[in-house]
This record gives structure tokens, C-alpha cells and sequence, in this order.
């Protein structure tokens, strides 16, 4: 029996967009509720939200059985991260901050068994192998992996055909908020230079063969992001999307009551 099938991977063969969101609040009770509104799939962000490994296993588990794909941001490209996460179920990673070819080619060979990477064999004891249930994971497991990295800098964008070039990476994520603050033009993330960059970015990407993703809130940026090639777009995070709601509402109220 081999390593369950990666939807998500599977999805970005395709031109038809994905469409994904971000998920910050850290707990499996708020993860389930995103996992039936119909998204693709739902980005568990380890960088920027208050999430550990603890956190992430309960959202991992709050998705089990649903339909929508997990993909996990790690903090940083540590190996030994990458190794635990991996054990614990995710199959689709997101790495920040990658910024060469060599970068992206150490965090491939963290995903990857000897002979072929240096991710240590612990399989048994995760829940990725069923606690040691599925008979062919150490066989498998690689082709249901999938890798995207972040280009999120200047250095990033310079070397994309490079990184896009990496056997093992299935798609380039662009990060505007961290290209626009490392281009020097924060807090202006939507000024035309950062736009012309990331739909540049995106075109370069898919030109290269490899999944073009982002993330926007603006209705009219999101639909400049697909009709540039992004096929996995994340339409928003669920924090900022509570507060807007939680501040629209007060608002509401107070201007008819006062």
C-alpha cells in the first residue's frame, strides 16, 4: 500500500486555479470550520502565526477526512523542521525566503530519503506512515511530496528560472509584502513597480514549467493574479478576515445607535 495520494500536487498539473486560505489562528476548532467552506486548500502558517508542532498536528488531524488539502509554512528551512513536519503527516510544504538555486536544492534533499536527500528514517513512529500502517511509505512517500518555495526578494526573483530549475520543487509561491518591504517601497505593497514584479514573477514561473502561486485579498489583484498564470491563490487569511468582520460590525451598529 503506498503514501496517500497528494490532491494538492496533483491539482497544480492544472491551469484551472486553486483556490486556498490562509490559516493563523492556530487551532484545530477554527481549522475545521475553514475546512468546510469550500476552499482547495488551507495554508497552516508556522511562520507568522502562533503555531508549533503541537498546534500543527491538531490541524492536521481537524482536516482528516475532509476534502481540502493541508499545506504547511514552516518558520524556517531546518532540515530537522522539515523532517518532524514531514513525520507528522503534511505532505505539502511551504518554505520560506528561498533565495537561490542552492537553497532550494538543501531543502529538497530534506524531503527525501537516502540515497536521494538526508531525511532521517523514523517513519514508524509518525502519523505520515499511519504509525507504521502503510507498508510501502518509505517507497512512496517522495512522489507524494510536494515542495513549494517562496520568492519573496529581489535575489529571489533574479534567480527564478534557477530555482524553478530544482528537480524536486513543484512550484514557486511569490510573497509581495516581503518583496515590496526588500525592493524599499514599504508599506506600499500594491505599487506598480511590486505588481509589475510579481506578475512578472508568475509569468517566469509557469514559463518555466513549474505551479505559480500568491496571495491577495483584493478582488481586483486576485483576478490580475489568475489572468497572469497563478494556479494556486490564496484569497486571503482567516485572522484578518475575523477582525474585518468583528470592526465592520461594531461600526455598523455604533453609527445607528449613537
Amino acid at each position: 500500500m503506498p503514501a496517500p495520494l497528494n490532491r494538492f500536487k496533483a491539482t497544480l498539473a492544472s491551469d484551472n486555479p486553486s483556490l486556498g486560505l490562509w490559516l493563523a489562528l492556530g487551532t484545530g476548532y477554527t481549522t475545521e470550520i475553514a475546512a468546510g467552506a469550500g476552499f482547495d486548500w488551507l495554508l497552516l502558517d508556522g511562520e507568522h502565526a502562533p503555531n508549533d508542532l503541537v498546534t500543527l498536528h491538531e490541524q492536521l488531524m481537524a482536516l482528516s477526512g475532509h476534502e481540502v488539502s493541508p499545506v504547511v509554512r514552516i518558520p524556517h528551512n531546518d532540515p530537522s523542521l522539515i523532517k518532524q513536519v514531514l513525520d507528522l503527516g503534511a505532505q505539502s510544504l511551504l518554505c520560506p525566503m528561498v533565495n537561490s538555486a542552492e537553497e532550494a536544492r538543501t531543502i529538497v534533499a530534506a524531503t527525501r530519503y537516502p540515497p536521494r536527500g538526508i531525511r532521517g528514517v523514523g517513519h514508524m513512529l509518525g502519523r505520515a506512515s499511519a504509525f507504521n500502517g502503510i507498508p510501502d511509505y518509505l517507497e512512496t512517500a517522495e512522489n507524494q511530496i510536494c515542495l513549494i518555495v517562496q520568492a519573496e526578494s529581489v535575489a529571489a526573483m533574479d534567480a527564478l528560472e534557477e530555482i524553478c530549475a530544482v528537480d524536486g520543487v513543484d512550484g514557486v509561491f511569490i510573497g509581495p509584502a516581503d518583496l515590496c518591504a526588500d525592493m524599499g517601497l514599504l508599506p506600499e505593497i500594491t505599487h506598480p513597480d511590486v505588481r509589475a514584479a510579481v506578475q512578472d514573477g508568475l509569468r517566469r514561473i509557469r514559463a518555466a514549467g513549474k505551479a505559480a502561486g500568491v496571495i491577495d485579498a483584493d478582488p481586483t489583484l486576485i483576478q490580475q493574479d489568475i489572468d497572469t498564470g497563478a494556479n494556486f491563490v490564496a484569497l486571503g487569511a482567516d485572522v484578518v478576515l475575523l477582525a474585518d468582520t468583528m470592526r465592520g460590525l461594531v461600526t455598523t451598529w455604533k453609527a445607528r445607535t449613537s
